[in-house]
C-alpha cells in the first residue's frame, strides 16, 4: 500500500461530502442513537431507498427503545414484512429488551456493550458510535469495502478473513480523529452513489486520481466476487385452506427460515394433501386447484413453492386452542409478520 499523503482519504472525502453527501436521510436529522441503530440494522444488506419507508413506519409505531421493548414480536415482524432477513427484526426486538433491562432504556455508549447486543457486529456498532457520538472508529460495510478494495487495488474476496483484516487496517488508518461522523457518512455515501457496484462513476469521484484499481483498469472487476457455488433447490407445498373470508396460517418456529413469521401449512412434495392436512392440523379440505410454482431465493438455496388451494369442509376445535394456528381474515387482516411469498399469495387470494 502506498502511504503517500495523496492516498489519505479523509480530506478529499470530507470536502466532497460537504457539497455532495447525503444530509437529508430521516435518521440523520437529530442523530438519536435509537433512530440510527434501527436504520443501521435495516440497512444491513438493504439499500437506502428501500429502507426509508420501512424506517418511517417503524419509528412511527415504535418511537423509542421502551416502546419497542414493550412491543409484541408479531407486530415488529409485521412492520418488517417485505424487508427480508427477518433475523434482523428478531434481534432488534431482543436487543431493545436488553437495553431496557441492562441500560435503563438508553442506548449504551461503550463499544463493548454495543458489540454485545444481538445483531450488532463490529461495523454496525462503530457506525452507531461514530454517527451519534463522533467516535473515531472505522466502519466497514459493503459500500466501504467496495471503495477501499478499488482505491487500494486489493484482490481477494472481502469476506475472507485475510482480506477483511487488511481492509480493517486500512479503514482504521484513514479514519480521522476529527469529523469522524461526517467521514463515516462520506465514505458510505461515496460507495452508495458514486463508487457503485456496476458502472462506477469515476469522473466525479474525489478519489479518482489516486485510485489504484482505476489506474489498472480494474475498477469494474473489484471487489473480487465470492467463490461461485451451486445453490441447491428445495421444494415444498403450501396449503391455502380457505373458508369464505379466512385462510389457515401457522406460526413458524422461532429460529430457522422465516423464524417467528406466519405462513401457510407446509407439506412435502408428493404428500396426499387432504388426509395429511386433516391428520396434522384437523382441517378437512376439498382441493380446488394448484397454482404455478413460486420461487423464492435465499442466500444459500432456492425454494420452489407449489401453492395448493382448497375449500375448508370441516375444522377441528383444536385449531382454536393452538396459539400457533390462526384463521387469518383476508379482508380485515391483523398485524402479524408474514414471509414475502406468503404475503404475495394472500394478496392473490383476496
Amino acid at each position: 500500500m502506498n502511504d503517500s499523503p495523496l492516498t489519505k482519504l479523509a480530506p478529499r472525502l470530507l470536502d466532497w461530502y460537504d457539497h455532495s453527501g447525503r444530509k437529508d436521510l430521516p435518521w440523520q436529522q437529530d442523530r438519536d442513537p435509537y433512530n440510527v441503530w434501527v436504520s443501521e440494522i435495516m440497512l444491513q444488506q438493504t439499500q437506502v431507498a428501500t429502507v426509508i419507508p420501512f424506517f418511517r413506519r417503524f419509528i412511527e409505531r415504535f418511537p423509542d427503545v421502551t416502546s419497542l421493548a414493550a412491543g409484541d414480536l408479531d407486530e415488529v415482524l409485521h412492520l418488517w414484512t417485505g424487508l427480508g432477513y427477518y433475523a434482523r427484526a428478531r434481534n432488534l426486538h431482543r436487543a431493545a429488551r436488553i437495553i431496557r433491562r441492562n441500560h435503563g432504556g438508553r442506548f449504551p455508549r461503550d463499544a463493548e456493550q454495543v458489540y454485545a447486543l444481538p445483531g450488532v457486529g463490529k461495523s454496525t456498532a462503530h457506525a452507531i458510535l461514530a454517527f451519534c457520538f463522533d467516535r473515531d472508529l472505522p466502519i466497514l460495510d459493503g459500500n466501504v469495502k467496495r471503495v477501499l478494495t478499488r482505491h487500494f487495488r486489493i484482490h481477494g474476496w472481502p469476506g475472507s478473513a485475510p482480506v477483511e483484516r487488511e481492509l480493517w487496517r486500512i479503514a482504521a488508518e484513514n479514519t480521522p480523529s476529527r469529523r469522524s461522523a461526517d467521514y463515516a457518512q462520506a465514505i458510505m455515501d461515496l460507495g452508495a452513489t458514486v463508487c457503485i457496484r456496476r458502472r462506477p462513476m469515476c469522473t466525479p469521484c474525489p478519489l479518482a486520481d489516486t485510485c489504484q484499481g482505476r489506474a489498472a483498469g480494474e475498477q469494474v472487476v473489484l471487489p473480487t466476487p465470492p467463490p461461485r457455488r451451486n445453490k441447491p433447490t428445495r421444494r415444498i407445498l403450501m396449503i391455502m385452506a380457505r373458508t369464505r373470508d379466512s385462510v389457515l396460517l401457522e406460526k413458524r418456529p422461532p429460529s430457522g427460515i422465516w423464524g417467528g413469521l406466519w405462513s401457510f401449512p407446509e407439506l412435502e412434495p408428493g404428500a396426499d394433501v387432504a388426509p395429511a392436512l386433516w391428520r396434522q392440523y384437523g382441517v378437512r379440505i376439498e382441493i380446488t386447484d394448484t397454482w404455478d410454482v413460486v420461487r423464492h431465493n435465499f442466500s444459500h438455496f432456492h425454494l420452489d413453492i407449489s401453492p395448493v388451494h382448497g375449500r375448508v369442509k370441516k375444522s377441528a376445535d383444536r385449531i382454536m386452542e393452538n396459539n400457533d394456528l390462526v384463521w387469518y381474515n383476508l379482508h380485515e387482516p391483523d398485524a402479524r409478520g408474514l414471509a414475502a411469498p406468503v404475503k404475495k399469495l394472500l394478496d392473490k387470494l383476496r
